[in-house]
């Protein structure tokens, strides 16, 4: 085995059939059906592009991810669906790597990108939380589940592994999923603008090395991710957040 292929596995999930009962038919790992399962990303985009999916298009990369997965006979947890070696640890590494990334991107990435590109995010969307309890509250609420829980399960578990597959899982695989899959999720963020778009891809590749860092480990960067939206719903709650 080649150093790029041990540094890649000593990164990687487990291996997704390696407690498979029987052997998967070569299908279910064929290029032709990722190419497939892209090519209805991307359908997915182009239908939000046209506003013609209803609210967000997480649930819908989030059912084509289950049934990816069911097709494939892999299961969450050989993605990295379960605590990291213990539920303190883990919400200790989310809470911290959150925190963390949210004083980075606050005070570095975002007065940088707001100078570049002469703009701050486009957060339009979100102005009826200022001083609004009631908005703020059902926007936790959906920052720990359609954010956190469900973008993590799609972008770091999902399609991160999907692309590192097309490479074996080499230690460019993973480097070139972590760009790749980011940028992608960055674009995904086009109503917040050039300087949000920029920034979310930012803030993905952070919470990829969080993920691959963990050994892929989805709970942290879950918690992390939660932590980062719930303190932007908060600064937009009392007016503070940058640009609002």
């Amino acid at each position: 085995m080649n150093p790029s292929a041990k540094f890649g596995q000593a990164i990687a999930c487990s291996d997704p059939h390696a407690e498979v009962m029987h052997p998967a038919p070569r299908w279910r790992e064929s290029q032709w059906l990722a190419a497939v399962e892209f090519a209805i990303v991307g359908l997915i985009f182009f239908l939000d592009w046209r506003h013609l999916i209803p609210f967000s298009k997480t649930p819908f990369l989030l059912l084509l991810a289950w049934i990816s997965m069911r097709v494939r006979g892999v299961k969450w947890q050989y993605l990295g669906f379960a605590r990291y070696r213990s539920w303190r640890l883990t919400l200790g590494l989310g809470i911290v790597g959150g925190g963390v990334t949210e004083a980075f991107q606050l005070l570095a990435t975002q007065p940088l990108l707001a100078r570049i590109t002469g703009k701050q995010s486009d957060l339009a969307d979100f102005r009826l939380l200022t001083g609004n309890i009631k908005w703020t509250v059902i926007a936790l609420a959906l920052t720990w589940t359609l954010a956190a829980f469900g973008e993590e399960l799609v972008w770091r578990g999902y399609l991160m592994n999907r692309v590192a597959g097309l490479g074996s899982r080499t230690r460019f695989a993973w480097i070139s999923s972590l760009l790749a899959v980011n940028a992608v999720f960055g674009c995904a963020h086009s109503n917040q603008g050039a300087t949000g778009m920029i920034e979310e891809g930012i803030a993905g590749v952070l919470l990829g090395l969080m993920y691959l860092g963990t050994g892929c480990n989805l709970a942290v960067p879950i918690v992390a991710h939660g932590i980062q939206d719930t303190i932007d719903a908060v600064l937009i709650f009392l007016g503070k957040f940058p640009g609002m």
